[in-house]
Protein backbone atom coordinates (compact mmCIF):
# COMPACT_ATOMS: atom_id res chain seq x y z
CA UNK A 1 0.00 0.00 0.00
CA UNK A 2 1.03 3.63 -1.12
CA UNK A 3 1.73 6.14 1.53
CA UNK A 4 2.00 9.77 0.43
CA UNK A 5 3.46 12.36 3.45
CA UNK A 6 3.56 15.85 2.35
CA UNK A 7 5.55 18.71 3.54
CA UNK A 8 6.65 22.20 3.29
CA UNK A 9 3.64 23.82 3.93
CA UNK A 10 3.28 27.19 6.48
CA UNK A 11 2.59 31.18 7.13
CA UNK A 12 4.35 33.20 3.52
CA UNK A 13 3.66 36.84 2.94
CA UNK A 14 1.94 37.98 -0.82
CA UNK A 15 4.91 37.66 -3.16
CA UNK A 16 6.94 34.74 -1.16
CA UNK A 17 7.73 31.38 -2.02
CA UNK A 18 7.72 28.58 -0.83
CA UNK A 19 8.42 24.22 -1.62
CA UNK A 20 6.27 21.72 -1.32
CA UNK A 21 7.10 18.09 -1.00
CA UNK A 22 5.30 14.81 -1.32
CA UNK A 23 7.21 11.45 -0.88
CA UNK A 24 5.98 8.19 -1.51
CA UNK A 25 6.32 4.97 0.28
CA UNK A 26 6.68 1.65 -1.64
CA UNK A 27 7.85 1.14 -4.80
CA UNK A 28 6.58 1.94 -8.53
CA UNK A 29 7.34 5.37 -8.06
CA UNK A 30 8.48 6.28 -11.31
CA UNK A 31 5.34 4.51 -12.53
CA UNK A 32 2.94 6.88 -11.03
CA UNK A 33 1.41 10.06 -12.03
CA UNK A 34 1.60 12.61 -9.50
CA UNK A 35 -0.06 15.59 -9.25
CA UNK A 36 -0.57 18.43 -6.42
CA UNK A 37 -4.71 19.50 -5.95
CA UNK A 38 -5.57 22.08 -3.23
CA UNK A 39 -8.58 22.58 -1.83
CA UNK A 40 -9.65 26.62 -0.14
CA UNK A 41 -11.38 27.08 2.81
CA UNK A 42 -15.89 26.34 1.57
CA UNK A 43 -14.11 25.58 -1.21
CA UNK A 44 -14.17 22.58 -3.75
CA UNK A 45 -10.91 20.72 -4.79
CA UNK A 46 -8.61 21.55 -7.38
CA UNK A 47 -6.10 20.49 -9.79
CA UNK A 48 -3.00 22.75 -9.35
CA UNK A 49 -0.35 20.73 -11.67
CA UNK A 50 -0.02 17.72 -12.88
CA UNK A 51 3.58 15.74 -13.76
CA UNK A 52 3.31 12.14 -15.57
CA UNK A 53 5.46 9.62 -15.78
CA UNK A 54 7.35 10.79 -18.82
CA UNK A 55 7.86 14.37 -17.28
CA UNK A 56 4.89 15.89 -19.04
CA UNK A 57 3.30 18.65 -17.18
CA UNK A 58 0.01 20.74 -16.72
CA UNK A 59 -1.05 23.66 -14.95
CA UNK A 60 -4.40 25.34 -13.80
CA UNK A 61 -4.54 28.53 -15.41
CA UNK A 62 -4.52 30.40 -12.10
CA UNK A 63 -1.05 29.27 -11.12
CA UNK A 64 0.84 29.52 -15.00
CA UNK A 65 4.36 31.02 -14.84
CA UNK A 66 4.21 30.89 -10.89
CA UNK A 67 4.45 27.54 -9.93
CA UNK A 68 6.84 24.47 -11.18
CA UNK A 69 5.84 21.12 -10.27
CA UNK A 70 8.98 18.31 -10.64
CA UNK A 71 10.15 14.85 -9.72
CA UNK A 72 13.17 13.28 -7.92
CA UNK A 73 12.48 9.26 -9.17
CA UNK A 74 15.28 8.50 -7.09
CA UNK A 75 13.58 9.97 -3.93
CA UNK A 76 10.36 9.09 -4.58
CA UNK A 77 9.33 12.69 -4.35
CA UNK A 78 7.36 15.39 -6.19
CA UNK A 79 7.97 19.15 -5.83
CA UNK A 80 5.57 22.13 -5.99
CA UNK A 81 7.53 25.34 -5.99
CA UNK A 82 5.65 28.28 -5.70
CA UNK A 83 6.57 32.22 -6.58
CA UNK A 84 4.64 35.34 -6.11
CA UNK A 85 1.95 33.81 -3.55
CA UNK A 86 -1.23 35.06 -3.50
CA UNK A 87 -3.45 35.25 -0.73
CA UNK A 88 -5.96 33.70 -2.97
CA UNK A 89 -3.32 30.47 -3.42
CA UNK A 90 -4.58 29.91 0.85
CA UNK A 91 -5.69 26.37 0.66
CA UNK A 92 -4.80 22.69 1.73
CA UNK A 93 -2.45 20.98 -0.78
CA UNK A 94 -2.86 17.53 -1.30
CA UNK A 95 -0.81 15.07 -3.01
CA UNK A 96 -2.07 12.95 -5.52
CA UNK A 97 -0.69 9.91 -7.18
CA UNK A 98 -2.08 8.07 -9.77
CA UNK A 99 -0.82 4.50 -11.32
CA UNK A 100 -2.43 2.50 -13.87
CA UNK A 101 -3.91 -0.85 -12.67
CA UNK A 102 -4.07 0.40 -8.96
CA UNK A 103 -5.75 3.51 -8.84
CA UNK A 104 -5.54 6.88 -6.76
CA UNK A 105 -4.49 7.70 -3.30
CA UNK A 106 -3.72 11.09 -1.48
CA UNK A 107 -2.03 11.85 0.93
CA UNK A 108 -3.28 14.30 3.93
CA UNK A 109 -2.14 17.54 2.89
CA UNK A 110 -0.28 20.42 4.25
CA UNK A 111 -1.93 23.81 4.99
CA UNK A 112 -0.44 27.13 2.76
CA UNK A 113 -1.56 30.15 4.08
CA UNK A 114 -0.70 33.80 2.60
CA UNK A 115 -1.09 36.71 4.59
CA UNK A 116 0.15 39.63 5.60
Amino acid sequence: QVQLVESGGGLVQPGGSLRLSCTASGSHFSDTDMAWYRQPPGKSRELVARIKIGGGTVYADSVKGRFAISRDNTKNTVYLQMNSLKPDDTALYVCNGWQFGVGAYWGPGTQVTVSS
